[in-house]
């Protein structure tokens, strides 16, 4: 019988091969795209929905978008890899390439590629950062240190990238282990939406956090984006 730390570190590495398979299988779309005057936005798939209002609100159709999976935040070790095959790929065939990251977790990583192929990204260490606005979230930071943050996209996705990804539907004692530190959980809605909310307040329960909901609409998103037209 294989012991049970060799099973998880095994299926760690499954789903990390998984993962990369998938981002490497799909990033093979720039070689059957035509040499384009547009800017490409390269993107985590967190914010397809935020981004893709704001591109159809505003008419900026000299913007294409390409998503990369979402999921590649539960293993953010890989993202830089996967943006630099994308950039390698599809920095000529477009006028020019904008990084719809943060860091994300990556420690610095997205950020090197910026100089060595000429780009820029979102601001910000995380999403969480930018929806919110520098100062709001140091201001929360201050409040509780202790704070789990949500989006509406990881409301949505909460079962599947958090319950499910993290593997506590199958071990429940792991729910001790990651959140153990955390006190409140804070979702900051793109949307005010009532049903996300209720969502968003019944996974607090779940976690055994405070539960508190703040709007802050696109935040940052909206004018690095609009900055492009420049």
């Amino acid at each position: 019988m294989i012991p049970e730390k060799k099973l998880r570190r095994r299926g760690r590495k499954y789903q990390l091969d998984k993962t990369k398979k998938q981002a490497l299988h799909q990033d093979m779309w720039a070689e059957r795209q035509e040499p384009s005057d547009k800017i490409l936005i390269l993107a985590c798939g967190a914010l397809s929905k935020e981004i893709s209002a704001l591109i159809r609100l505003n008419g900026w159709t000299h913007l294409k978008t390409r998503y990369l999976p979402a999921i590649l935040h539960n293993t953010p070790e890989i993202i830089a890899e996967q943006l630099r095959f994308n950039l390698q790929s599809a920095q000529a065939k477009f006028s020019r390439i904008f990084i719809g990251y943060a860091d994300c977790g990556t420690g610095g990583e997205i950020d090197s590629l910026l100089d060595e192929f000429g780009v820029q990204r979102l601001p910000g260490a995380h999403c969480y950062e930018f929806y919110s606005g520098n100062q709001s979230f140091a201001g929360m930071m201050d409040e509780e240190p202790g704070s789990f943050f949500l989006t509406d996209f990881l409301v949505e996705a909460f079962e599947k990238l958090v319950w499910q990804g993290m593997k506590i539907d199958r071990h429940p004692e792991l729910l001790q282990v990651y959140f153990k530190h955390y006190k409140k959980l804070v979702y900051l809605g793109q949307t005010e939406n009532s049903e996300l909310q209720t969502q968003a307040d019944e996974i607090a329960s779940r976690l055994g956090l405070k539960y508190e909901y703040r709007y802050t609409g696109y935040g940052e998103l909206a004018p690095a984006l609009s900055a492009l037209l420049n």
